[in-house]
C-alpha cells in the first residue's frame, strides 16, 4: 500500500531505533532524564524560547497551553477550522472550562481587524478573552502557510490587549522549510508554541511546548495533572533529538512530492485540486467522478492507495518520509486509471 493518509504514519528510522535502544535515561518527573533534558534544551533553542517541555502528543501540548494560559470561564479566540477546535474532542472545554469563539479565516489566516472586534472582557455579561490561538501550517486549509505578516498582525492585536497567543505549530517546520527561513521568524509572533515530532519529522511519539521559563514551570504541573509525568522517558525522547537535528531539511522532499502529486491529479478528468499546495498536503474534490469521498477512498484502497476523507467530496493526500518519488509516480498512474 502507498499510504498517503497522514505524515503521522511514518516508521522510525534505524537511527531513531538505535537512539531509543541506547538512550541514557532517568526519572523525568524528578527532571533527571538526561535525554529528555537535552531534547527540551534543543527545542527551546531552535524555537527561540526560554524553556520547553516534552509531552506525549500535540493535543496534550495544546491542552496544557490552554490550561496554563487561561482561567475557567475564559473565552479562546481561534480560526473556525483550527485543529484545537475541530479535532481535539472539545478538550479545552472539558478540561480548562473555557469556551471557544471561532472566526472565519482565509487559508487559515484570521483577519486582525475582525479579531480585535471579537475581543471581550469589560462587560460582566461576557467572558473575558483569555487566549488567542493560531495554527501554522493549517491542516484543514491544506497545509497552508499562515504568513509572517498575518501572524504579526494577530500578535500585535493580542499585545495591545494584553492577551497571550499560543501557536499550534504541529507542522511549523514545514512552513519554515517551505519559506526558507528560520523557524524563529514564526515563533517570535507567539508567546507559546507546540511542535509535533511525530508528523513530518518522523519520530514515533511526542511533541514539545515552548515558552517562558515561568510558563513552562506552570505547564509542567498541568502535565502532571493530566497524567503526563513520565519516568524513564528518554527511550521515546531520543528519536525527537534526531527528528530536530536530521529530519528538518528533508521536508522539502515531501513538499516537492506533494506538488508533483497535485500537478498529476489536476490533469485527471473528474478530479480537482482545491488548495494551493504550500507544503505536504493535497486536497482533491472528487465529485466529478460521481462518487463521495468515502466511495473514492474505498476505490483507492482496492488499488493500493490509502487516503482520508476531508469532507463529503474532498479527499486529503499527505506526503511524508515513507513515500518515495517512485511511489508518487505509481500513485499517479493508479489514480489516472480509476
Amino acid at each position: 500500500m502507498i499510504d498517503l493518509r497522514s505524515d503521522t504514519v511514518t516508521k522510525p528510522t534505524q537511527a531513531m531505533r538505535d537512539a531509543m535502544y541506547n538512550a541514557e535515561v532517568g526519572d523525568d518527573v524528578y527532571k533527571e532524564d538526561p535525554t529528555v533534558c537535552r531534547l527540551e534544551e534543543l527545542a527551546a533553542s531552535k524555537l527561540g524560547k526560554e524553556d520547553a517541555l516534552f509531552v506525549t502528543s500535540g493535543t496534550q501540548g495544546n491542552q496544557i497551553a490552554v490550561l496554563t494560559h487561561c482561567r475557567s470561564g475564559n473565552e479562546v479566540l481561534l480560526e473556525q477550522d483550527s485543529h484545537i477546535f475541530y479535532y481535539e474532542g472539545g478538550a479545552i472545554s472539558a478540561f480548562a472550562g473555557v469556551q471557544t469563539r471561532t472566526l472565519s479565516g482565509v487559508r487559515g489566516e484570521m483577519n486582525s481587524d475582525e479579531l480585535e472586534l471579537a475581543i471581550r472582557g469589560n462587560d460582566i455579561h461576557e467572558p473575558e478573552t483569555g487566549l488567542i490561538c493560531m495554527e501554522n501550517t493549517h491542516n484543514r486549509a491544506g497545509g497552508a502557510i499562515v504568513s509572517l505578516e498575518n501572524m504579526k498582525a494577530v500578535y500585535d492585536v493580542a499585545k495591545k490587549h494584553a492577551i497571550p497567543v499560543h501557536l499550534d505549530g504541529a507542522r511549523l517546520f514545514n512552513a519554515a522549510v517551505a519559506k526558507q527561513c528560520s523557524i524563529k521568524e514564526f515563533t517570535q509572533n507567539a508567546d507559546t508554541v507546540q511542535i509535533c515530532l511525530s508528523k513530518g519529522l518522523g519520530a514515533p511519539i511526542g511533541s514539545l511546548i515552548a515558552g517562558s521559563s515561568e510558563f513552562i514551570t506552570r505547564a509542567r504541573k498541568w502535565r502532571k495533572r493530566l497524567g503526563g509525568g513520565l519516568r524513564q522517558v528518554g527511550t521515546i525522547a531520543a528519536p525527537g533529538i534526531i527528528a530536530l537535528t536530521e529530519m528538518v531539511d528533508r521536508l522539502s522532499e515531501d513538499h516537492h512530492h506533494a506538488k508533483v502529486l497535485a500537478e498529476g491529479i489536476g490533469a485527471v478528468v473528474g478530479l480537482e485540486v482545491i488548495n494551493n499546495v504550500d507544503t505536504n498536503i493535497v486536497l482533491v474534490d472528487v465529485s466529478g467522478k460521481r462518487m463521495s469521498s468515502t466511495e473514492y477512498i474505498d476505490k483507492l484502497s482496492e488499488n493500493g492507495i490509502k487516503a482520508v476523507s476531508f469532507g463529503p467530496s474532498v479527499v486529503r493526500f499527505t506526503t511524508h518520509y515513507d513515500v518515495s518519488s517512485q511511489q508518487i509516480t505509481q500513485a499517479l498512474k493508479t489514480i489516472n486509471s480509476l
